[in-house]
């Protein structure tokens, strides 16, 4: 299995850091940021992986290389432009396109059983899994709702054709940054592809709610930090730093 991790982002919440430093590279309790998401992927296996770069990205690909010092494999896929998360997974498409392959924002802390939720996307023959939580804070970041059976049923303001077969109450549920998908997602990209910007979450994840898809949503309620923020660092790094939360895959 092979994935990405996007990190082609300004990190324009981070500055002043980010003026100088790519968000990938901003230290959390002594590692660079974009560490954790390639040591999750590391300890379940995953060894081959793409990396987005444009802003200051020859800094991360002089601090990663080819991943040797990892145990890792490691391509670069560089945006003169940003291409969003959509423009950016359709121009990595070579590179994943052949099996099932995971997806990382690089601004994600997450104790994630990376395998349960390969399973599940596997057991549901997903077209896309999303590992979902549940946040105060969800509707003003972006909700999306599953029913009973884990099949998203809203994702933003998209909905899905059809009511849900089962009358389970709904989960209002926020995206963490992690995703597992098939490479018939491309398929879904097909409209957008002309347009090299575009994103999976405005753009991709509603046409595919919308024709029927099956877009599924893994419900995680274990550790999980947004890197995205100076505050959201600040706390992240306190609870490694204090050892109110240690990460399995460290």
């Amino acid at each position: 299995m092979k994935a990405m991790i996007l990190a082609a982002g300004l990190g324009t919440r981070l500055r002043p850091i980010t003026d100088r430093l790519p968000k990938a590279l901003v230290p959390v309790a002594g590692r660079p940021m974009i560490e954790y998401p390639l040591r999750l992927l590391r300890h379940y296996g995953i060894r081959d992986i793409i990396i987005n770069l444009h802003h200051l990205g020859d800094q991360v690909e002089a601090y990663l290389g080819a991943g040797d010092k990892f145990g890792l494999r490691i391509a670069y896929s560089k945006e003169t432009e940003l291409l969003d998360t959509g423009g950016g997974l359709l121009k990595a498409k070579p590179f994943l396109a052949g099996a099932t392959f995971i997806v990382v924002n690089t601004d994600v802390l997450i104790d994630l059983p990376l395998c349960d939720a390969i399973e599940f996307h596997r057991r549901k023959a997903a077209t896309a899994t999303l590992v979902l939580r549940t946040d105060p804070h969800a509707q003003r970041y972006g909700s999306m709702s599953t029913d009973g059976c884990g099949r998203i049923r809203r994702f933003l303001e998209a909905t899905a054709p059809a009511p849900s077969p089962r009358r389970d109450r709904e989960s209002e549920l926020m995206f963490t940054g992690v995703q597992i998908l098939e490479p018939e997602i491309f398929d879904f990209m097909a409209a957008d592809s002309a347009a090299e910007k575009f994103s999976t979450t405005r753009d991709t994840y509603p046409r595919l709610l919308r024709a029927g898809g099956a877009l599924y949503g893994f419900r995680f309620d274990g550790f999980w930090r947004d890197l995205g923020t100076l505050e959201s660092l600040r706390e992240a790094e306190e609870s490694l730093e204090q050892g109110r939360v240690k990460l399995h895959y460290l």
